[in-house]
């Protein structure tokens, strides 16, 4: 079995019919043996399926997608799992345990320029992007700089408990130094390291996801958002700002009139410890 993923940077990008590479996976007796990275020779819907059916695709895991990419996959017989975010490595292994649920066509505008789309409830929105996959100027130097590297990490909170492992995954995160890709304390930690080495570092929340912005906290009519009347307090989703890129929420309250979304990131506001292995540097 062959699958495909939407990719940037090591995240499910969250637009199929924009997206500009995916990474496919060859599958054997439901294990990953092997990966690659591949550029889309098109945009629209109806190339990007006739790219994927010519690489043999089985199966599309994606974020956002609309009704006429779902009727492309389907006429060249490509199964659809949609509403995927965050680690495409981490997606795919949620697929093949069948812990990924499609939500179906989720891309669809609604007023105000939004777009409600949800992923499943609890799937880990994984990585550790500052900036959603922008390159700005780095904010330090380093021999590191500007190289692709792979590091192997394991992140826990202050007393102790383990939220995530790229060890437990048993496949390096690989990324640009300096490029933005990572939050600002593991990229400037990375900078300077030599291949095998190990190092521990704590980040306050400046160097980390940041503080808390309560102006992140909105409140909208349901009426507003056709769609949102289905969705449920503690669930994930998707929001598209007036530019059409989309950003994650939380619902954190609803009634019969109003839904309330939060924008923060769940690790805001956080002190982080990590302890990172530089494998690689490209």
């Amino acid at each position: 079995m062959r699958i495909a993923v939407t990719y940037e940077n090591g995240q499910v990008f969250q637009h199929f019919g924009h997206t500009e590479q995916f990474k496919i996976y060859e599958v054997e007796e439901g294990k990953v043996v092997s990966s690659q990275v591949i550029g889309s020779d098109g945009q629209g819907h109806g190339a990007l399926a006739g790219l994927l059916s010519n690489n043999s695709i089985d199966v599309l895991i994606c974020g956002g997608i609309g009704g006429g990419a779902q009727a492309a996959l389907t006429e060249h017989g490509i199964e659809l799992c949609a509403g995927a975010s965050g680690d495409v490595d981490a997606a795919v292994e949620a697929y093949l345990k069948g812990e990924l649920i499609n939500t179906g066509v989720n891309c669809d505008h609604h007023g105000e320029g939004h777009t409600c789309g949800d992923h499943e409830e609890g799937h880990s929105c994984g990585g550790h992007s500052g900036c959603g996959g922008c390159h700005s100027k780095p904010a330090f130097e380093g021999k590191n700089v500007g190289k692709t590297c792979r590091t192997h990490y394991r992140g826990t909170f202050n007393d102790g408990t383990q939220f995530d492992s790229s060890y437990d995954r048993g496949e390096p995160l690989e990324f640009v130094c300096g490029a933005g890709m990572m939050i600002k304390g593991f990229d400037k930690a990375v900078a300077n390291m030599e291949v095998g080495e190990k190092v521990d570092v704590h980040l306050m929340p400046e160097e980390a996801y940041g503080m808390r912005d309560e102006n992140a906290v909105v409140t909208m009519e349901i009426a507003e958002l056709p769609g949102s009347e289905e969705l449920v307090e503690g669930q994930q989703v998707y929001l598209q700002d007036p530019y059409g890129r989309p950003f994650p929420v939380k619902v954190v309250a609803k009634d019969d009139t109003n839904i309330t979304f939060d924008a923060n990131h769940e690790m805001a506001g956080k002190e982080l410890n990590f302890t990172i292995e530089l494998v690689e540097v490209i």
